[in-house]
């Protein structure tokens, strides 16, 4: 997202334009006008709050020493909670208050800093967050490291971070300038190994667009108590040509339909990677997948070996 502070007011903005300052009123209430004017880049996240004596965990949010309180990361779900709220009660925010971790900066101070160097950028940034004392604000602490050996062990270390909720690391070019779009070659998403669960088809639908004539989209789900309970959806992670027989294999063990929906037997498993599983209420199963996919078609596999419920919820 990106944080607007100016003598016109302030703002919130999403990675596609769009306005959310409603959304998350109480991280624009504490910003005054009178001491902080920029437009910053960060990542809104959900926060939960640890007691004074409790130290924060290592290398997520940096505490400026004004602030009394550690907070930490909360899960992606309770975020999802608040940014379709475009009014949220005051128990909502009280549930699942929200935060910003800063990680550059386009404007401090009325200063144009796009053409800037990313080193200098955060230098800057760093300079101006330290007399900050607002609570929910945060800066990204860099990572450093002096070879290729240490960068892989801190993306490994990523799985073990805020009870899995780390994605991996940014990697950036130390000399670019702040540009528009998305330029090739600035910047690096290495997430860490994704996560992996057998879980069994139960429901197929068609896709869209070129794959509107392919039963293409699937839910699936893992067993408790003898039943299937369905955890998430996933319409990517396989080729055409296994597209084209997995569409053939749904046509054939339809045992249902719900308007669109097709019910299938029970007997086929997918192995689904996906990068960190959730509590959720929204949901029987009580889990919410991020970003699932199929990694592989489990043809060999009886679906009876699928993997338990308990075993996705020990991920959590």
């Amino acid at each position: 997202m990106q944080l607007v502070v100016n003598n016109a007011g302030k703002a919130l903005f999403s990675r596609t334009g769009d306005d959310i300052s409603a959304s998350f009123p109480e991280v624009l209430e504490a910003l005054s006008l009178d001491k902080i004017h920029g437009v910053f880049d960060g990542e809104l996240v959900a926060l939960y709050q640890t007691k004074e004596d409790e130290a924060p965990i290592a290398g997520v949010l940096s505490a400026n020493k004004q602030r009394e309180t550690h907070w930490h990361i909360g899960a992606f779900n309770q975020l999802q909670q608040r940014l379709n709220k475009k009014r949220p009660s005051k128990k909502l925010i009280s549930e699942n208050p929200a935060g910003i971790i800063l990680y550059d900066a386009l404007n401090i101070a009325n200063e144009d800093m796009r053409a800037t160097p990313l080193l200098q950028r955060v230098e800057n940034l760093h300079e101006w967050f330290s007399t900050q004392p607002y609570q929910h604000l945060f800066v990204s602490s860099p990572l450093t490291f002096d070879d290729s050996e240490t960068l892989s062990s801190l993306r490994d270390s990523a799985a073990d971070m805020e009870q899995g909720y780390i994605e991996g690391l940014m990697l950036k070019r130390k000399n670019t300038t702040y540009v528009a779009g998305r330029p090739k070659g600035q910047w690096y998403k290495w997430k860490r190994d994704p996560r992996l669960i057998d879980a069994v088809i139960m429901y197929a639908q068609r896709g869209h667009g070129k794959r509107s004539s392919f039963y293409s989209d699937y839910t699936f789900g893992c067993w408790q108590d003898g039943k299937l309970l369905p955890i998430g959806k996933a319409y990517s992670g396989f080729t055409d040509a296994e597209l084209k027989r997995l569409d053939n294999w749904v046509r054939k063990h339809t045992i249902g339909r719900f308007g669109p929906v097709k019910e299938v037997k029970k007997e086929l498993v997918f192995e689904v990677a996906f990068d960190s599983v959730h509590p959720s209420n929204r949901h029987k199963s009580g889990v919410a997948l991020r970003f699932p996919r199929i990694h592989r078609i489990r043809w060999d596999k009886p679906a009876d070996e699928a993997d338990q419920l308990e075993t996705l919820k020990m991920m959590i």
